[in-house]
């Protein structure tokens, strides 16, 4: 046998053993690819797939610090300042279906202050639900800022109304017509009206510069309701603000009892785009009648408030807001108020 031969052998040897093993090898699979996560544009900036989903979800919040100031005396320590630290955090998750957009909110707020036991919103405890509602076309239920809270003026001196409830609503959105009505829970200590309902409707319309906002509630614990009024109109480098607001009697939209205000009231406002960086809004607010009798009849002193606001946009995402405002009661007391704020948006 020659060396040819030789070789030719131990190759065809190897070969069949090589092929023998690779036989009987495990073979890993091939890893799954990794599904990144992908930009959602149909329902604005910031909306992202939730991986493995075709809904679209955003994240945001802000963190604030504000210090509140007077020269009366706050009811918890009897001191003329105040200040308070809160982080909000919102979630948006939106679809679309064959019923219209489908979406749900849930926006919780942590506060905290060395007033123990209370936050800056009166109530007990650190953390509570800003919002939580699902929205199905024109159909919300939850818990959300009405009409009488989301849409006052842009300063901080008016007080037009403010409430988040339990409610139900429906909404018509057109492009330059809106009109919506809810229904809301109303909730009190028994004896003082218990469980009830009330019911809100508006109707908002845009035409060229002008806007308009009408809105009308009803208690039916209290048996009293109150009517709004929000105009706006565009006027130089700024733009135009009047409102006005009446009241039957003291009941859970507007009155004295829940919200600290009076049988009527007016407001004017002008928000100034002095640069690009800066807002200036002076803003002014008479309020008629702003006590109840034994029978929860209106009475008592008028008083009148006028401040300016002044925003500051530092950077982008982190702003400033002081606001200072002079209250006076007709042949009574006068205060001045204000805050100073610092929140980063995200």
């Amino acid at each position: 046998m020659n060396i040819k031969s030789l070789l030719l052998g131990s190759a065809a040897a190897l070969a069949a053993v090589s092929g023998a093993q690779a036989a009987d090898a495990i073979v890993a699979a091939e890893p799954e690819p990794m599904e990144y996560v992908r930009v959602c544009d149909a329902f604005g900036t910031g909306y992202f797939y939730i991986p493995g989903t075709e809904t679209c979800l955003k994240v945001g919040g802000y963190v604030r610090f504000e210090v509140g100031f007077s020269n009366g005396e706050n009811a918890f320590n009897g001191a003329d300042w105040d200040s308070y630290s809160r982080a909000q955090l919102d979630f948006t998750a939106k679809s679309d279906t064959e019923l219209g957009t489908l979406t749900s909110v849930a926006s919780v707020r942590f506060e905290a202050n060395q007033d123990v036991g209370y936050t800056s919103n009166g109530s007990a405890g650190g953390t509570y639900i800003n919002e939580a509602y699902i929205q199905l076309g024109g159909f919300r239920v939850g818990r959300w800022l009405n009409w009488w809270d989301a849409n006052d003026l842009p300063g901080e001196a008016d007080n037009l109304g403010s409430n988040r409830l339990q409610s139900i609503s429906y909404t018509y959105t057109g492009s330059a017509f809106t009109a919506g009505v809810q229904v809301d829970e109303l909730s009190r200590p028994a004896g003082l009206g218990g469980q009830n309902v009330g019911v809100e409707a508006v109707i908002q319309a845009a035409i060229g510069p002008a806007k308009l906002e009408l809105l009308g509630s009803y208690d039916f614990g209290a048996e009293e309701g109150a009517i709004r009024a929000i105009g706006s109109v565009a006027v130089g480098p700024g733009t135009f603000y009047l409102s006005g607001v009446w009241s039957s009697g003291d009941n859970a939209y507007y009155g004295v009892t829940d919200t600290a205000a009076g049988e009527a009231a007016v407001a004017v406002a002008y928000s100034f785009k002095a640069t690009d960086k800066l807002e200036i809004i002076p803003e002014a607010q008479y309020t008629w009648n702003t006590e109840l009798t034994a029978d929860g009849e209106f009475t008592g002193a008028d008083t009148w408030t006028a401040g300016a606001t002044i925003n500051y946009q530092i950077v982008e995402g982190f702003a400033a807001k002081v606001a200072v405002n002079y209250f006076k009661v007709e042949d009574g007391a006068d205060q001045v108020r204000g805050i100073v704020r610092l929140q980063r948006d995200f």
